[in-house]
């Protein structure tokens, strides 16, 4: 598969700090970081971060491998009592996370399930109200930690969604689809211009294709397409996941796979329609589904990075049992890990990164292939970081 689009041929000229040039002197490129986000649901830092050091392997385990993590934002687990949002507990965790070097997402803003009870006392416009301050508040808040949102969640269903009744379908259905969602776009840009704003959805059929180029002619500020891929009955395959890849590829956006599982153990039966229907008192891993399991994302991966529009992956689940007992994560319950975790990490931090030593020319200059990221370039002990992007000539002092 081609990546040549996830690499820069770079050339850097070192010099020391005297102005003259580092001539004949291996140099050490080394990369610290992807430009590419390698995400995975980042709640086990929550409990980390307020002082459960239970949950300092798996977070010390998370972070050897990803550099984009997912936060949770529901809002009836948020602000659970109207007017005290958990707020303290997030920005800590946010904090924490982007002192490592992970980008956060906050996830989501708008979305029927998991809604705040209290909503459904109010009035369609004072609901309305409320979750436009909603985002206001969190944007505004988060600003500059938090620069990635989830803003709106599964539209396609969210009118026509009937287990029970809430305040967010209530508003979709008066205002529309198109309509709720240009409001709570709208609402987040203005409060973050420069962030990262997804229209998320599971549904990947012609419904959501309709969704998202109505949203684009009302002038819905959409900065990326959010695929989720909880695949609990089995694995999409390469022909559907590149047929999925060529429909939401015509938008030209960039796109985000938002929310991805794979089982290793046995898959959920075919005839459940929703999956949170399947409920079970243990759901096993077992050796043969994680060896599956490891091919199978493998795979998915390789795909999705030789996709040029693709800038995102996030597995849903680190460890097992985290959604619906599920056999879905890198680490089994014992915090082990499964074969897809030491798989992903090679792909990751061996294939597909650059780790090399080149000795400079007569003139101080370097001529590398590189995967785009941020680095640590240098020689003996002096040592300085620099971003590689692009193709343009970059001058470092050391």
């Amino acid at each position: 598969m081609n990546i040549s689009h996830r690499k820069v041929n770079k050339r850097i000229k070192i010099s020391d700090k005297t102005g003259n040039p580092v001539a004949n002197k291996a140099i050490k490129v080394k990369q610290t970081n992807h430009d590419f986000l390698f995400g995975c649901g980042g709640f086990d830092f929550i409990p980390y971060v307020k002082g459960n050091e239970d949950f300092k392997d798996i977070t010390d385990k998370w972070l050897d491998v990803f550099n984009y993590g997912t936060l949770p934002f529901y809002w009836g687990g948020y602000e659970i009592t109207e007017g005290s949002p958990d707020t303290e507990s997030l920005l800590n965790t946010a904090k924490y996370m982007q002192s490592k070097n992970v980008k956060v997402k906050g996830h989501p803003l708008c979305w029927h399930t998991v809604c705040a009870d209290w909503l459904m006392e109010y009035d369609n416009a004072t609901i309305m109200k409320k979750q436009l301050d909603r985002i206001e508040r969190e944007v505004t808040t988060f600003k500059g930690v938090i620069d990635i949102w989830d803003v709106i969640n599964e539209v396609v269903i969210m009118p026509i969604f009937d287990k029970y009744d809430n305040a967010i379908t209530r508003i979709c259905k008066e205002k529309g689809r198109v309509g709720l969602i240009k409001e709570v776009f709208d609402k987040a840009y203005e409060c973050n211009p420069e962030a990262t704003l997804l229209l998320n959805d599971f549904n990947t059929s012609i419904n959501y294709e309709i969704l998202i180029d109505g949203c684009l002619n009302a002038g819905v500020p959409i900065s990326a397409i959010g695929i989720q891929s909880h695949q609990h009955q089995g694995y999409w395959g390469r022909e559907k996941l590149e047929e999925v890849l060529d429909r939401f590829s015509s938008f030209k956006l960039p796109i985000h796979f938002t929310e991805n599982t794979l089982i290793s153990g046995d898959l959920m039966p075919e005839y459940i329609v929703d999956l949170n229907d399947w409920q079970v008192d243990e759901w096993p891993t077992n050796p043969e589904g994680e060896e599956r399991q490891a091919g199978q994302i493998e795979e998915m991966y390789r795909i999705l990075f030789s996709h040029p529009l693709v800038e995102a992956i996030t597995t849903w689940d680190f460890k097992d049992g985290a959604w619906l007992k599920a056999p879905s994560g890198f680490l089994r319950l014992d915090n082990t890990p499964k074969p897809s975790y030491t798989m992903l990490k090679n792909l990751i931090k061996k294939e597909w990164n650059t780790d090399i030593e080149i000795v400079s020319d007569s003139e101080g200059y370097i001529d590398i292939e590189a995967f785009k990221g941020d680095y640590s370039i240098g020689y003996d002990d002096s040592f300085v970081s620099a971003k590689i992007n692009d193709n343009e000539p970059l001058t470092l002092v050391i």
